[in-house]
């Protein structure tokens, strides 16, 4: 969003506390998406984005119905694009636990393409290896080999597969190695900044200008502002020198 929409002001909140969501139940992830929302309200903003596939497959739907700015997922928008470039029809999906079994990519795709076939695989290690910076290492390509090899597998022969999870594509280049060229990786976090774009203008809420604020990025957490710091300097465009820690 940074790098697409470089005029708008962001702020962001990390629930560093009570990750990770993928394992929780769906009650948990809305109650605690709910709070966040509220919060980020009472900072006037004008539109929210739920940068977490779980808390999209849970959460969004509730959500949509109480808030009265606009509000998107990450779900919807790579759901959109896997289902609009797969020759074949087969389509992978590498997610959390909880978007897994909630079935919400599968739901989204067959009504755009009814005739897809979607294998879904829950992928819960790669979150903590991502988190502990292991992008690169032998540790996480063993991980992804186990996870994925049966994707590649004769009888599976998909031809797309989506990185459900917003810690994913930082290990992509392993996910890249196993998959083979001939899969196109599909990146949701990427397609929710181009679909943030196209609502903003839709809304007539995009900033045209330049940021006039002194800082235009303000980051929020639930717990260890030290650890997200050191985190997001490591993979944003932007260097994080202040975070503050709320309840």
């Amino acid at each position: 969003i940074m790098r697409q929409l470089p005029n708008e002001k962001i702020i962001y909140f990390g629930d560093t506390a009570r990750v990770p969501y993928g394992s929780k139940s769906k009650e948990t992830v809305t109650r605690y998406s709910r709070q966040i929302v509220r919060f980020l309200e009472s900072q006037d903003v004008k539109a929210i984005v739920i940068a977490c596939n779980t808390a999209s497959a849970y959460a969004l739907p509730e959500l949509e119905k109480e808030v009265g700015i606009p509000i998107i997922g990450v779900v919807k928008p790579g759901a959109k694009v896997a289902s609009e470039t797969t020759k074949n029809g087969k389509i992978g999906v590498i997610a959390t636990e909880g978007t897994i079994s909630s079935g919400i990519y599968s739901a989204y795709i067959k009504e755009i393409k009814k005739d897809a076939k979607v294998i879904g695989k829950a992928c819960p290690l790669f979150v903590p290896l991502v988190e502990e910076g292991l992008w690169e290492d032998p540790v996480t390509d063993e991980i992804a080999r186990r996870y994925l090899t049966e994707f590649t597998q004769q009888d599976k022969d998909i031809d797309t597969l989506i990185l459900g999870c917003t810690h994913y594509p930082l290990v992509r280049s392993t996910i890249r190695q196993v998959m083979g060229d001939e899969v196109r990786l599909v990146n949701p976090a990427y397609e929710t900044a181009l679909e943030l774009s196209r609502l903003l203008k839709q809304e007539g809420i995009l900033n045209p200008g330049e940021k006039n604020v002194e800082f235009p990025y303000q980051f929020y957490v639930s717990d260890s502002e030290d650890k997200f710091r050191s985190f997001a300097n490591s993979i944003l465009p932007y260097d994080v020198e202040q975070t503050k820690k709320i309840d």
